[in-house]
């Protein structure tokens, strides 16, 4: 249900009924800064602040992304500031080139503070990606959201921040036309969770032997493959935070429920791309390939980020993706599903 105070009836007349929860932290721990030379509290009073906190592979974040963006160009001229923090999850997040060309493929074109050290998400006391905090003209954080959704009341937070500061944002609400892996989520169908390869954080691994993290291992894929159940094939390193191929011809299977199938992927060497081919129930994705991979399920790792590689279209029921990595040297860090 929609409280009370973010009604559109009531939005510019219950001001009063926002608590402020704390005071606009300092963002002196950013490690740099792009869009905008570093920012201070002080400096921002008198705006409407929007702090963002994401990294770049985040699915929750990217689907988030278009709301963001169009909220920037909306406000802009009302006296609102977004600021992205952000703060990586991967190694290769922490790589400034690496976050630029984000932030410019993205098309991303407010403030960003990049914060490799965690010291702006801990002055936030932050635990999340994605997550919102709303400052007001006075440097009060005045609402917060965790992850996906609650657009509209967030907008409507927006606005009545604005109004209170003396602005007209009026009340009409965005809507993007979001595409891509932008997308949302189809919630209704989606049945397989976010699953990490490397050893910190992996599970429901099924490859017979089980896993041997540290050093190289051949693995098996099973006959059969149970819901949410991922496992290798071929010549493989289990990390701490990624699984590494060590031949050409490795590959990783996953059975899953979802429209959507994503992999954070990068690759051992730099500059070294790594080529794959997606199967999808042993065949070719066609009409069911994702925006990164053609219909015959041919992709290249050209860079580290999040690859989508199956966008299923009609009813979606269980599958099996199967990706080969036809160079040595691919690193897969994660599945994520929508």
């Amino acid at each position: 249900m929609t409280p009370r105070w973010l009604t559109p009836a009531g939005l510019h007349t219950a001001a009063a009924e926002l608590p402020v929860e704390s005071r606009l932290p300092s963002f002196d721990g950013a490690t740099g800064w792009l869009h905008s030379s570093p920012l201070t509290p002080g400096e921002l009073r008198g705006k409407v602040v929007l702090v963002n906190f994401w990294t770049y592979t985040c699915i929750n974040w990217l689907r988030q992304l278009p709301y963001v963006r169009a909220w920037a160009e909306k406000y802009r001229g009302q006296g609102l500031v977004v600021l992205g923090v952000h703060t990586p999850e991967f190694p290769f997040e922490h790589d400034a080139d690496n976050v630029r060309r984000a932030v410019k493929d993205m098309r991303i074109d407010y403030p960003v503070a990049t914060d490799n050290g965690y010291e702006v998400w801990q002055a936030f006391d932050n635990h999340f990606w994605p997550a919102l905090y709303f400052a007001d003209a006075q440097g009060r954080i005045r609402h917060h959201t965790f992850g996906e959704g609650e657009y509209q009341q967030s907008e409507m937070v927006i606005q009545q921040l604005l109004a209170d500061a003396g602005s007209d944002p009026g009340t009409d609400l965005v809507s993007p036309q979001a595409g891509g892996i932008e997308a949302a989520a189809d919630w209704d169908s989606l049945r397989t969770p976010e699953t990490y390869t490397g050893y910190q954080r992996t599970g429901r691994f099924a490859s017979p032997g089980g896993m041997r993290p540290g050093t190289q291992q051949v693995y098996e894929t099973p006959g059969r493959l149970p819901l949410n159940q991922w496992a290798l094939s071929g010549a493989w390193t289990v990390g701490e935070q990624a699984t590494d191929s060590d031949e050409p011809g490795a590959g990783i299977a996953f059975r899953f429920q979802a429209r959507d199938v994503h992999v954070v992927l990068g690759t051992r060497a730099a500059d070294t791309p790594v080529r794959y081919q997606v199967l999808l129930d042993g065949q070719p994705p066609g009409p069911a390939h994702g925006v990164d991979v053609d219909a015959q399920g041919n992709g290249i790792i050209a860079e580290p980020r999040l690859y989508q590689v199956v966008r299923q279209p009609g009813r979606v029921t269980e599958h099996t993706v199967e990706i080969t990595f036809l160079d040595p040297g691919a690193q897969v860090f994660a599945f994520t599903f929508g």
